[in-house]
């Protein structure tokens, strides 16, 4: 049982509950409300709303002026971390039956957690996982609606994964998560880091509060877990400054613990030799190799044999919507749906097209950016599709609640002058996809790119049916008519 620190107390603490909430609306008689301080709204304001709504106890970082008798009011310091804290204990600390790895990092989270994921299932594990795509408790499928869930969430899966007897959990962790403590009271049995580059600046005020909340992950993990990270990335070795886990590197072009070298890259897949052993997988690009090897690294030191390991590694596919593709066979023509939505992540995909195709084929790029996030990313894609693609199509993302032209303007700022030509603009997002499938001659590849796996658009306030995949596979059956 955690110990949450009380600054003070009105009434008893010694008393049943139901349930815990931080939303007022699912407050009900004798539950526990936490009053959480977000960036929209503030759970102080609707205290007197729960109450109403027969909250027994009331948390918060300051007691209201109205206090009611029959009600207990718990003030601590920090309301977020009091909820995970309360909330592993509601659960009967759940992580620490289970070994849970925390993936972080800037690209490739999903992917490096599915496939951990995947690959324990394989080797005949019961696995869980909690990703931006999904929640998997074994084999059953919950949907998710946040990178890092909320602690109540994440705690409530984890129990049930107990129950079905899970052995091994993966879980993607984001900088929001771990800056809204929604990882605190977490018994963590590994942590992996992938990369750090430009995204959540809308979030963080700078790129060095964005590394440090991510190494903060790290700073907490215990003696008893490892930490996995790519020193590639100038910002892993920072990732292990503070942690008390048990440190291990990968890397492709430094020496690591784990080391993998590209021996053949193809539309197909990747050769690779990781600690001098040759694997074929069918994921492709450089930055599929990091993954593979964040795989190979961390299965290595849950203690999957060797020769078992590699060869579920060559049967694994990739996740919906990281290099997504299909293939016209009247045309030959390949269109490729990818999450990409960061500058990082958008070169390097695009680079990875590049490497392969012979230069013979054109290389159409369809992207947005997303509306309410960081703007400063906006003429950095632009200038990356402009610079790497032979065509490209600027389109609508999810403008949320922003004009989805004026996105689309502030990417055109950062095209130089001399690409500018290769450009045009189509904000139905539909629209572009098709007029990429109709430019394209054969042997031509197309990257949608930026929202991958989603099912949605968003759009002042309103989720919208939209699928990336959905509609290549329209544009495909069209060209092969």
């Amino acid at each position: 049982m955690y110990k949450v620190p009380i600054e003070k107390t009105i009434g008893t603490t010694s008393t049943a509950f139901g349930d815990i909430h931080f939303d007022s609306r699912k407050v009900s008689l004798n539950d526990v409300f936490v009053a959480i301080r977000g960036s929209v709204s503030d759970g102080h304001d609707y205290i007197k709303m729960a109450s109403d709504k027969g909250a027994i106890a009331i948390v918060c970082e300051q007691i209201p002026d109205l206090v009611i008798n029959g009600i207990t009011y718990v003030q601590v310091a920090d309301s977020k971390k009091a909820l995970a804290l309360m909330a592993a204990n509601f659960y009967e600390n759940p992580s620490a039956s289970i070994k849970l790895v925390g993936i972080t990092g800037t690209n490739g989270k999903t992917t490096v957690a599915t496939l951990l994921y995947d690959l324990f299932k394989k080797a005949g594990y019961e696995a869980g996982l909690i990703s931006t795509v999904k929640i998997m408790v074994g084999s059953l499928e919950f949907p998710a609606t946040h990178t890092t869930p909320d602690p109540l969430t994440i705690n409530k899966y984890l129990r049930e994964m107990v129950e079905a007897g899970v052995e091994f959990c993966f879980m993607e962790v984001s900088s929001h998560g771990i800056d809204q403590q929604r990882t605190e009271g977490l018994d963590f049995a590994g942590g992996i880091f992938t990369n750090l580059s430009h995204d959540h600046l809308d979030y963080h005020k700078d790129f060095k509060e964005y590394r440090d909340v991510k190494k903060q992950f790290f700073d907490g993990l215990p003696k008893s877990s490892f930490a996995l990270v790519n020193i590639d990335d100038k910002n892993g070795l920072v990732m292990l400054q503070n942690t008390k886990a048990r440190k291990y590197t990968y890397a492709l072009k430094t020496y690591a613990d784990y080391k993998a070298q590209i021996l053949e890259n193809q539309f197909q897949g990747l050769l690779l030799k990781i600690n001098n052993n040759e694997l074929w997988v069918k994921l492709i690009g450089a930055f599929n190799a990091y993954n593979m090897l964040a795989i190979y690294g961390t299965a290595d030191l849950l203690g999957l044999e060797t020769m078992e390991l590699l060869q579920h590694m060559s049967t694994l596919e990739s996740v919906a919507g990281r290099f997504q593709y299909a293939i016209s066979k009247a045309t030959n023509i390949t269109v490729i749906v990818d999450y990409a939505h960061t500058p990082d992540a958008l070169q390097n995909v695009l680079e990875t097209i590049n490497s392969i195709r012979t230069g013979n084929e054109g290389l159409i790029t369809v992207v947005g950016c997303g509306g309410n996030r960081d703007v400063a990313k906006r003429p950095k894609m632009g200038e990356i599709a402009s610079k790497l693609s032979t065509k490209v199509i600027f389109t609508s993302d999810n403008p949320r609640n922003e004009d989805p032209e004026q996105i689309i303007r502030q990417i055109e700022e950062g095209v130089p002058a001399v690409h500018f030509k290769k450009t045009l603009s189509i904000t139905d997002r539909k629209q572009a996809i098709k007029t990429a499938c109709q430019l394209a001659e054969e042997n031509d590849i197309i990257l949608i790119a930026g929202k991958g796996h989603e099912t949605y658009q968003e759009i002042e306030g309103e989720r919208f049916d939209f699928d990336d995949f959905k509609i290549v596979n329209e544009c495909i059956a069209a060209l092969n008519k």
